[in-house]
C-alpha cells in the first residue's frame, strides 16, 4: 500500500511540473530585448609609438686621486675655511670637481652632514685634472676671485682698519663690493663684521669688479658698478705715505716664483715725496726668462722704477710707466729687485698709490 500511494503522488508531482512549464511558456510576456547604445570612441591622435620612460642625467663617476701629503679638508675652497678634517698622505680620495681656478678639489667627504669638502690640488696626484667638471667654488652668487699672494683680511677699506685674518696664495673669495678708488675690495669673511673683509685689490685675481656694488667705510652702498651718464669722479686723498722701512737688504716682499707654485706678484703701497716714504723695494726670483712686468697707479705724480741685481742698475725702466706694460727676458733662478720711487715736484707733496705685477709666462 505505502508503494502503491508512492508511486500515484510521483506521477501528480510530474504532471503538475509539466502543466507548469506550459503555462509558463504561453502566458507570460516576454521581457523585451533592449539595445543599449555605445558612444563611439571619441577622435584621438594615433600613437606615435612606445612611450620611453625619462632619461635621468647621469651623474659623472668621481675621479680617483691621491694625497701627496697630509692635508686639511676644509668646507670652502679656502684657507681661512675652518678645517673638517685631516688627511693622511698616500691616501685614496674621490674628486667630483674643482673651483674655477683649478687649484682646489672638492671631494666625496662622509665625515660631514652635506658628504663634500675641499682640498688643495698642490697635494692631491689626479691622473686627467682636466676631466674633472669645474664647479662653484666661494660661498655666493656673485663674482669670485683668487688670492695671488699672502694678504691681511681688514674690517675696513685702509691698512688702518684692524687685520681679522690672512688669507693665502690660492684661496678663493666671494666678492661682496669695492670702495670707492676700486684700490680695496669687500670679500664674504667668516670672522669679519657681518661676515666680511677687506683685502687689497692688487692681492686678487678676478672678474666682473666692474659690476660690485661700492661699499663705504662703514659698509653702506653708495651705488652700482655699472657705468651712469654720469662716471664716478675718483680724488684721491693727497698725504703722506707710511714709513714701511723697506730696503735693499730688506725689501717689502720677496717672492721666488716656480711652476708649481707662485707664479706671480701683484704688489701695492704708496710713495710720496718730499715728505713720508719716497721708495719701496720689491724682490723676485724668476724660474723662467720670460717675465712680463704692469704698473698701475693712482695720485697726483709718477713714479721712476729701476731693476737691479746684485746691487747692480740692469735698467731704468723708463717704458715701465703707470698704466704700462714690459716684457723682459731675465735669468731664470736668480733673485731681482725693483726699486719704486716717487718722482720730486719741488716743495710740492707728490703722493701716488701704485699697484705692480711681475709674472712669468713659461
Amino acid at each position: 500500500m505505502p508503494k502503491f500511494i508512492f508511486l500515484i503522488l510521483a506521477a501528480a508531482l510530474l504532471v503538475s511540473s509539466c502543466g507548469l512549464s506550459l503555462s509558463s511558456s504561453s502566458s507570460v510576456t516576454p521581457t523585451p530585448f533592449i539595445i543599449t547604445a555605445t558612444l563611439p570612441p571619441s577622435s584621438l591622435p594615433p600613437p606615435t609609438g612606445t612611450l620611453e620612460p625619462p632619461t635621468s642625467v647621469p651623474t659623472p663617476a668621481p675621479h680617483e686621486g691621491t694625497t701627496t701629503s697630509q692635508v686639511y679638508v676644509r668646507g670652502e675652497p679656502s684657507t681661512a675655511s675652518a678645517p673638517l678634517g685631516l688627511i693622511a698622505p698616500n691616501t685614496k680620495v674621490q674628486i667630483i670637481g674643482k673651483d674655477p681656478s683649478g687649484n682646489w678639489v672638492q671631494i666625496i667627504f662622509t665625515q660631514v652632514a652635506n658628504g663634500k669638502g675641499w682640498l688643495t690640488a698642490q697635494y692631491v696626484d689626479v691622473k686627467d685634472m682636466a676631466s674633472v667638471p669645474v664647479i662653484s667654488g666661494a660661498a655666493g652668487s656673485g663674482p669670485s676671485g683668487v688670492i695671488i699672494q699672502q694678504v691681511n683680511v681688514r674690517s675696513g677699506p685702509g691698512t688702518d682698519f684692524n687685520t681679522l685674518g690672512i688669507l693665502n696664495p690660492k684661496d678663493v673669495v666671494a666678492l661682496a663690493g669695492k670702495d670707492t678708488s676700486g684700490v680695496w675690495l669687500q670679500i664674504q669673511f667668516a670672522n669679519g663684521p657681518d661676515g666680511k673683509g677687506w683685502v687689497t685689490s692688487g692681492y686678487v685675481q678676478a672678474a666682473g669688479v666692474d659690476t660690485l656694488p661700492i661699499v663705504g667705510g662703514t659698509g653702506e652702498v653708495l651705488g652700482t658698478g655699472t657705468p651712469t651718464s654720469l662716471p664716478l669722479t675718483i680724488t684721491p686723498t693727497l698725504i703722506p705715505a707710511s714709513q714701511d722701512n723697506d730696503s735693499a737688504r730688506s725689501p717689502a716682499v720677496n717672492v721666488t716664483f716656480s711652476p708649481d707654485g707662485t707664479r706671480m706678484l701683484i704688489y701695492s703701497s704708496d710713495v710720496s715725496t718730499p715728505e713720508g716714504d719716497p721708495e719701496d723695494w720689491i724682490q723676485f726670483t724668476p724660474y723662467s726668462t720670460a717675465v712680463i712686468a704692469s704698473l698701475s697707479c693712482l695720485g697726483n705724480g709718477t713714479l721712476d722704477v729701476e731693476l737691479l741685481q746684485n746691487g747692480i742698475l740692469l735698467q731704468n725702466w723708463g717704458n715701465l710707466g703707470c698704466g704700462q706694460t714690459e716684457q723682459l727676458e731675465l735669468s731664470s733662478g736668480l733673485p731681482y729687485l725693483i726699486r719704486l720711487s716717487a718722482i720730486s715736484q719741488g716743495s710740492r707733496l707728490v703722493s701716488v698709490h701704485y699697484t705692480v705685477s711681475i709674472e712669468t709666462t713659461q
